[in-house]
């Protein structure tokens, strides 16, 4: 039986993942629509790496699953690029762990990239479309963005005891 704890910690992992949902699909300008960082992925990429025995690659799918259908996007297109992101995070975890935060950022971009390759890949056989300049731009705000994400998601790690 769990104790009372593991449960809060539970709630604070799963309501990061619910917000990271909630923040992809927030309203943005339709300029800046595609140049959206993938927060969900950054989330994922930070609990992966922080926890990697309790987020994996299943809950990558289902994330991924569930920004399909949040962003209206090919069923599985998310779910694929998600799963693949987490799977090289998995097998680098140890390291990433030990990185300075400039490294970290650095080997981020690259997960991001393969994520929007990705993504670009399965729009171009499905849809024959090519994205322009501002859908490549995503993973390096998403770089930008991951010295704050590791930093806020750390803390409540720590201050909610998450293991």
């Amino acid at each position: 039986m769990m104790d009372k704890s593991a449960n809060r910690g539970s709630f604070v992992l799963y309501a990061t993942l619910v917000a990271a949902l909630v923040l992809q699909v927030f309203p943005l300008p339709l300029w800046a629509h595609q140049a959206r960082p993938d927060i969900p992925l950054l989330v994922l990429i930070y609990w992966s790496m922080a926890l990697p025995n309790r987020i994996g690659i299943f809950t990558a799918v289902a994330i991924g699953i569930l920004v399909d259908a949040l962003t209206f996007s090919l069923l599985g297109q998310h779910a694929l690029a998600y799963a693949v992101a987490i799977y090289i995070v998995l097998i680098m975890h140890k390291r990433l762990r030990l990185l300075p935060m400039w490294q970290q950022a650095l080997t981020v971009l690259v997960i991001l990239y393969i994520e929007r390759f990705i993504a670009a890949l399965t729009l171009g056989i499905t849809d024959g479309l090519l994205p322009d300049m501002l859908f490549w731009l995503s993973p390096l705000i998403g770089m930008f963005l991951w010295p704050w994400i590791f930093i806020l998601l750390r803390e409540l790690r720590q201050n909610f005891h998450i293991q």
